[in-house]
C-alpha cells in the first residue's frame, strides 16, 4: 500500500511538471540569448517571465512564492527514509514553517528561524529550502560550511538589492530578498552561525556524457528524472538530477545528494579556465584559494551545486550582483561564454569540499 501512495505522489508530481513543460512547448523564447536555462531550472524558457519581483515588495516574503511547487498528498499517510527512525506526512515534511527535520544528530540544534521561520509575517524557515544540515538544492544555495561575515554580507546585498536574480522569473529570488529584509539581526546572526558550524559535504556526482536521463523541470526550479531508463541528447547544457528524484523532491532527504551530467571535455576545460583563466577569464585560486576551500576574499566554492554555480557567474555577468566582492568578480566573468560557465562548473562541483 505505501508503495503504491508514493507511487502516486511521485507521478502526480511529475505530471504537474510535465503539464507546465507542454503548456511552455507552444510559446516563444523570452530569455535574452545566451542564458543558461539550465542553471535556472528549465527545459524551454517560461513566457513570459512574470516579474515576480513586484510581488515581493512588502512585508511578507510569502507574497512572493509561486503556488504548485511542493508534492502534496492528501491521504495523510506516514512516510520514512532510510537510516531515520522517523515518520512523518507529506504536509509536514513540506512545511513551510516547520519541515521535517529527519537527522537531528547530525546537526547542532536549530535556532527558531532555521527550524521555523516566523508564519506570523510569512518568513519561511531556513530549512525547507537550504535543508537543516545547509546542503541546500539545486535551485538553493548550499550555505552549510560559509564563513559568518560571508554569510551576513550576502543577507545585506539581498536586502539592499545588490544582489537580485538576473531571471524575474525565479521567484524564490526574490522571496530570499525579502527574507533577508524581514530578518532581523540577531535572526540572521544565529543563522549564519548555524550554518558556519557544519562542514559542506561531497554532495554532488558529476557526468561526461554525451547524453542526459529524460527529465523534466518542476515549478520550484528542480529539473527531475522521469522514471525508466529512457534518455535524450545532452547537446551543450549541464544538466544537474536528483539521484533519487522522489528521496529529494517528496522526502526532501538531505542524505540524498545530485548527478550532474556535463558535455564530454568539460572537465578539462573547466580545469584550465579555473587554474589559469584561459583566453577569457582569470585564474580563481588567488580569491578562492588552491584548492577552491574559500579565502578571506572568496567563499568557498568547491564541490558545490554546479547550477548554484553557473547562476551566481551568470547573475555577475549581468550585473545583477553588484555586491563588494561582485564588482571584484566582474574582470573574471565578463568574458565568459555559456560553454565557459558549463566547464568552469562542472569542474568546480566534481572537486571535493
Amino acid at each position: 500500500m505505501m508503495k503504491r501512495i508514493c507511487a502516486l505522489i511521485f507521478w502526480t508530481t511529475l505530471l504537474a511538471g510535465s503539464m507546465v513543460a507542454l503548456a511552455q512547448d507552444s510559446v516563444a523564447p523570452s530569455h535574452a540569448p545566451g542564458f543558461p536555462l539550465w542553471a535556472y531550472g528549465y527545459v524551454i524558457p517560461p513566457d513570459p517571465p512574470e516579474d515576480w519581483s513586484q510581488r515581493c515588495l512588502g512585508a511578507r516574503p510569502r507574497d512572493c512564492d509561486r503556488p504548485g511547487g511542493m508534492p502534496k498528498d492528501l491521504t495523510n499517510a506516514l512516510m520514512s527514509v532510510q537510516g531515520s527512525d522517523l515518520e512523518f506526512t507529506q504536509a509536514v515534511i513540506t512545511s513551510p514553517f516547520s519541515p521535517a527535520d529527519w537527522f537531528p544528530g547530525d546537526h547542532p540544534e536549530m535556532p527558531d528561524i532555521v527550524a521555523y521561520g516566523n508564519e506570523e509575517i510569512g518568513l519561511r524557515a531556513c530549512a525547507i529550502c537550504h535543508l537543516p544540515n545547509g546542503q541546500g538544492l539545486m535551485q538553493n544555495a548550499p550555505v552549510a560550511g560559509l564563513p559568518v561575515d560571508y554569510f551576513l554580507r550576502q543577507l545585506d546585498d539581498l536586502a539592499s538589492g545588490k544582489r537580485v536574480t538576473s531571471d524575474p522569473h525565479k521567484a524564490n529570488g526574490f522571496e530570499m530578498a525579502a527574507m533577508a529584509r524581514a530578518m532581523t539581526p540577531e535572526q540572521a546572526q544565529e543563522a549564519a552561525e548555524y550554518y558556519s558550524s557544519m562542514p559542506f559535504k561531497a554532495w554532488v556526482k558529476v557526468i561526461e556524457s554525451d547524453t542526459v536521463p529524460k527529465f523534466i523541470a518542476s515549478r520550484n526550479g528542480l529539473l527531475m528524472k522521469i522514471e525508466g531508463n529512457e534518455t535524450e541528447p545532452l547537446g551543450q547544457r549541464l544538466i544537474e538530477l536528483p539521484e533519487d528524484t522522489y528521496q529529494t523532491n517528496n522526502l526532501r532527504n538531505p542524505r540524498s545528494g545530485m548527478v550532474a551530467y556535463a558535455p564530454i571535455g568539460s572537465l578539462a576545460k573547466g580545469k584550465e579556465l579555473v587554474t589559469t583563466g584561459g583566453d577569457t577569464s582569470f585564474e580563481c585560486l588567488t580569491c578562492h584559494g588552491p584548492d577552491l576551500r574559500g579565502t578571506a576574499l572568496g567563499p568557498p566554492i568547491a564541490g558545490r551545486q554546479p547550477s548554484y554555480i553557473g547562476r551566481q557567474l551568470y547573475d555577475m555577468q549581468q550585473g545583477t550582483r553588484k555586491g563588494i566582492f561582485a564588482a571584484i568578480m566582474k574582470p573574471s566573468v565578463e568574458r565568459l561564454t555559456e560553454d565557459d560557465i558549463i566547464a568552469i562548473a562542472a569542474y568546480v562541483a566534481s572537486l571535493q569540499p
